[in-house]
């Protein structure tokens, strides 16, 4: 499995009581609202403007590793992981603080999108250093 320091960035998020499902533990649906909460982070980072310089997700894919119960503190590592030319990845892996496996992994595919012009464009020079790096 990978560890948090495969990660260059890094996300903390504290679980919340509503996040709780029947079963008592943190629900499944939203471990993806943790990451998209680390996500945003990085879209501030690469100055994405939500018109010409924007992001569309194009795919969501995650993989359960183990339960999360309430309260825990979490940490999200994210790593730019691929780029394509209007395309990239982040991997993203969630982290009980207390724990050095991972709870959960993460593939967002995400497509660089000008909204003004209503079309894909190329992935912007900040997402390219940062997967460089």
């Amino acid at each position: 499995f990978c560890k948090i320091e495969d990660f260059k960035f890094q996300h903390a998020v504290k679980t919340r009581w509503k996040d709780l499902d029947a079963f008592r533990h943190i629900n499944n649906a939203v471990f993806l609202s943790y990451i998209e909460d680390a996500r945003i982070v990085l879209l501030k980072r690469w100055n994405i403007n939500y018109a010409e310089k924007s992001l569309i997700v194009a795919s969501a894919k995650i993989d359960y590793l183990k339960q999360v119960k309430h309260p825990s503190s979490l940490i999200i590592g994210q790593k730019v992981s691929r780029i394509g030319n209007k395309s990239f990845d982040i991997e993203s892996a969630i982290f009980n603080e207390k724990e050095s496996n991972p709870v959960c992994i993460s593939t967002i595919t995400s497509v660089a999108f000008n909204f003004k012009k209503n079309q894909t464009v190329k992935v912007f020079e900040e997402i390219i250093d940062d997967y460089q790096k």
